[in-house]
């Protein structure tokens, strides 16, 4: 068993104003996609998403926080929240859920894309290969925080967390850092270019890369829930999954229908 290493989820405090471990790792990985999304865009020669990057990501930090709120509140706690609608905007008390703020921020970028002219798929391929660094971070504040900790464990490296009882448990956290962090990062950034390569364009057609990410992430989610202690007001749904497993299997029966629908339209685009 591991000795799990107690970190004060403070970071500074200053009188009543205090930063926190966890909202710093939301700050480098929002400044960490923004350099990522800007490195290709200047790399790929599209100018216009370098002129707008600074609007698009405010819209985008929006629909990823609003919809992460929304997405808990209807996800995995809508009997509490219908009780107590007056805490719904309480972000601060907890509660975000991914799958939501992945579809406020891809409503976000739609709409602002509408608005500005951009390619919306160009755009959402670019953003999402640098998703995975917020991942990381984020999964590393909620190690700091000693929460989303996994299932009790006989493993050598289980650890005790402080609010999960006396038992080790796997660190979850970590998992879900290496695999939807790191991993994810590495693939993406891999094949990043090929739907700018004009030679491939219709196997690889812009919003490929978005396909490849929500699979990649969805297998990778569903494998770590198996591991995952299960949100206490749902617990398993069926006695075997847990509602982060259920909403990753959208992701990844939807993945390839989406990569499937753009080179369709691929296809016919070059056919013309």
């Amino acid at each position: 068993m591991l000795t799990y290493p107690t970190i004060d989820p403070v970071l500074l405090a200053v009188g009543p104003f205090q930063i926190r471990w966890y909202g710093l790792m939301y700050v480098i990985g929002f400044a960490a996609a923004y350099l990522l999304v800007l490195y290709q865009a200047k790399r790929f020669h599209w100018r216009q998403m370098r002129d707008r990057l600074d609007d698009l990501h405010l819209f985008l930090i929006l629909g990823v926080v609003l919809g992460g709120r929304l997405g808990y509140v209807v996800f995995y706690n809508p009997a509490y929240y219908l009780a107590h609608p007056l805490d719904i905007p309480a972000i601060w008390a907890g509660g975000m859920s991914f799958h939501g703020g992945g579809l406020g921020a891809l409503l976000a970028g739609y709409l602002f894309c509408r608005h500005t002219g951009l390619d919306f798929w160009k755009a959402a391929d670019l953003v999402c290969v640098t998703v995975p660094i917020g991942l990381f971070f984020g999964r590393l504040g909620n190690f700091i925080n000693g929460e989303l900790f996994g299932r009790i464990t006989a493993v050598p490296w289980g650890m005790v967390f402080p609010e999960g009882g006396p038992l080790p448990r796997h660190p979850s956290q970590l998992y879900e850092a290496l695999l939807e962090g790191l991993v994810l990062f590495v693939l993406l950034w891999i094949v990043k270019a090929k739907p700018w390569q004009s030679a491939s364009s219709s196997r690889w057609p812009h919003g490929s890369i978005l396909a490849l990410f929500l699979g990649l992430y969805g297998c990778f989610r569903f494998w770590v829930e198996f591991v995952r202690e299960p949100d206490p007001q749902i617990g398993l749904i069926g006695s075997t999954f847990s509602m982060g497993q259920l909403l990753c299997l959208v992701m990844v029966v939807g993945a390839p229908l989406l990569w499937w629908w753009r080179r369709q339209k691929a296809t016919k685009s070059r056919s013309r």
